[in-house]
């Protein structure tokens, strides 16, 4: 099945990548915004692209390979970025893209355990190698953290109703034997998501350690970008966005004392220019062909 990467003239706009453009994609996937960003930087740029999904790197290979020597690709997290930027002798580069968050491959994946739809264990590990499964979380976790995690992550009102039935039916082994739990605990109210949604994502951002991620990587990305060098990060959560958008403002100011100190005593200087206060959404062309588009959020800065 092909996946067509979200927001794709929109980021290919906002890198504008140019031949001799170094550039990283952080989260590669199948390859898509990179083939763009590679096409766009012909003859002569280069790209490198992290990712921890070996299935997915499978995929990018596959589809990257025309570009030959143009293109590194490494199985990693994109924390570790400025140690495989020093391997290519990169000192600086002129875009970073970050899209954030379940391609539609994994998915479709049921193996993988992402989603409700399909049987599957409950894995929802990225990294298949990493050490904690959603399943040592749903059968391990005392209840008060297990409704923590479901609150916090997925924003789920109902997640101490849900963290009881749980932990009082364990052991849970398989993604629809959970989903039916919550489906049964809280039924189906009035809303276009199935009842499960939010849980299920509360638990991928946990076990993937989502969020910790992202706050990680945005200084170290501003960080190895030249002067008018370009991060683009698409987030598909309001989570993530805020985090993002949250950064973004504060970097983009001279001053961040409190307002009531009537001299700066912070000595915090602008280190980029948000490019749009307001994140770029998807056209109705675009949701229209994938719906999972839809929440997609994209926000870029350029480094001063």
């Amino acid at each position: 099945m092909s996946h067509e990467p979200v927001l794709f003239d929109e980021i290919i706009h906002a890198l504008q990548p140019v031949s001799n453009g170094l550039y990283v994609d952080g989260t590669l996937g199948a390859g898509g915004h990179a083939f763009g960003i590679l096409e766009d930087s012909a003859p002569e740029g280069r790209l490198l692209g992290l990712d921890l999904d070996p299935t997915a790197l499978g995929l990018a290979r596959e589809r990257l390979e025309p570009f030959g020597e143009r293109v590194t690709i490494v199985r990693d997290s994109y924390l570790y970025v400025e140690e495989h930027l020093n391997k290519l002798n990169w000192d600086a580069i002129d875009g970073f893209l970050l899209d954030l968050g379940l391609s539609s491959m994994q998915l479709d994946s049921p193996q993988k355990g992402f989603s409700f739809q399909e049987e599957g264990p409950l894995d929802m590990r990225y990294d298949p190698s990493a050490p904690t499964t959603a399943a040592d979380l749903v059968n391990e976790l005392p209840e008060k953290e297990l409704a923590d995690i479901i609150y916090r992550y997925g924003e789920e009102r109902y997640s101490r109703r849900i963290a009881r039935a749980i932990v009082a039916d364990r052991p849970l082994k398989t993604t629809q034997e959970l989903a039916s739990l919550i489906s049964r605990v809280i039924g189906h109210r009035r809303t276009h998501i199935h009842p499960a949604t939010r849980t299920f994502q509360a638990l991928r951002i946990a076990v993937n350690r989502e969020l910790e991620a992202v706050e990680a990587i945005l200084p170290i990305a501003l960080g190895v970008l030249k002067p008018g060098g370009r991060l683009a990060v698409i987030a598909f959560h309001s989570l993530e966005d805020r985090i993002v958008k949250q950064f973004a403002r504060h970097e983009s100011k001279d001053c961040i004392c409190p307002p009531e100190l009537p001299i700066c005593a912070c000595d915090h200087k602008a280190q980029l220019r948000e490019l749009s206060r307001r994140p770029i959404r998807p056209q109705a062309s675009e949701t229209d062909r994938n719906p999972r588009a839809r929440s997609a959020r994209l926000r870029v800065v350029e480094k001063l």
